[in-house]
């Protein structure tokens, strides 16, 4: 059977919308380097067991963030979130780290499977040794995501198993 004209500007056509689509999807919205991920002007660590050393050191909170490159919410977050100026200033309160889901290494599989985290975006704040404060499944508007983090606060500076 030939290929007629219509059929040949129709998979021209629908190939050039998979690739904008591909390439889109995996245009990663966040710049990172080797030790920091950032997201919305804010630097998230993105080594687990240094960010909770750095808690335990600096007596804080850590809120690890699973996130993804393909994720709406996280982008939400990006833009109605974490650039807000009461946000970044709440934020220093706490010690950052940010889990790609997407990567495949064994610290990131292993946090995803400690924390029950299956989609992004997800906020998990732990203590320095790991322990769950609170956790914010979903997108969380600024108010939300700021009580989250005042709840967590107060749970951190309340507990006696510092």
């Amino acid at each position: 059977m030939p290929i007629t004209p219509r059929k040949a500007s129709t998979l021209a056509f629908l190939t050039l919308v998979l690739g904008i689509g591909y390439l889109s999807m995996h245009a990663a919205p966040v710049m990172s380097d080797d030790d920091y991920s950032y997201h919305g002007d804010t630097e998230w660590r993105t080594d687990v067991s240094e960010a909770k050393q750095v808690a335990a050191e600096q007596d804080r909170p850590v809120v690890v963030y699973f996130w993804t490159t393909w994720c709406t919410y996280c982008e939400d977050y990006n833009r109605k979130v974490y650039s807000d100026p009461t946000v970044q200033s709440r934020l220093d309160d706490f010690v950052l780290v940010a889990v790609n889901l997407d990567d495949d290494g064994t610290e990131a599989s292993r946090l995803k499977q400690q924390y029950n985290v299956n989609y992004p975006p997800q906020h998990v704040i732990i203590t320095p040794d790991g322990e769950e404060l609170t956790r914010i499944s979903g997108y969380a508007p600024k108010q939300d995501f700021l009580s989250y983090l005042d709840s967590a606060d107060r749970q951190y500076n309340g507990s006696e198993s510092r």
